[in-house]
């Protein structure tokens, strides 16, 4: 499935409609080019989650949690930009945190082929009309809770 988000707004806007949907356990991943607005979908759904302000990019922490009463629920946005392989994956400890948080994962390549099979796969391309063309691979157990 794929939906035309005409602007920055628009994507934080999804992101703010995904975050009705999310649970603990679930993982998003995020795909796309530098730019392409992963940060900002995944600054919306938190915004919608009851963060106050505006979250930071966790491209240097890698792992920037977050928990109630400043969200909804226990959520870690993940920055796997930096690592240098999926060895590095381990000692995140992400698997563990997906007893009682959700996990919104950018650069989720990063991480190795075959992670995270049960993940809503988002990926954002830029649209030559401007704005971006978001791509849903909905696993399973997603399929009751899309579209969004």
């Amino acid at each position: 499935m794929t939906i035309r988000l005409a602007d920055a707004a628009a994507t934080e806007d999804f992101g703010r409609r995904l975050a009705a949907h999310i649970r603990p356990g679930d993982v998003v991943t995020l795909t796309g080019m530098l730019g392409a607005g992963k940060t900002s979908l995944a600054r919306g759904l938190l915004a919608a989650l009851g963060l106050p302000g505006e979250a930071p990019s966790p491209s240097f922490a890698i792992v920037q949690p977050y928990a109630p009463p400043e969200t909804a629920i226990p959520v870690l946005h993940v920055d796997l930009y930096r690592l240098d392989g999926p060895e590095q994956m381990e000692e995140l400890g992400l698997d563990e945190a997906l007893w009682d948080s959700a996990l919104i994962v950018e650069w989720p390549d990063r991480a190795g082929e075959g992670a995270w099979p049960q993940a809503l796969a988002l990926t954002l391309d830029m649209d030559v009309r401007g704005g971006r063309i978001l791509t849903a691979q909905v696993p399973s157990g997603w399929e009751t809770r899309w579209p969004i």
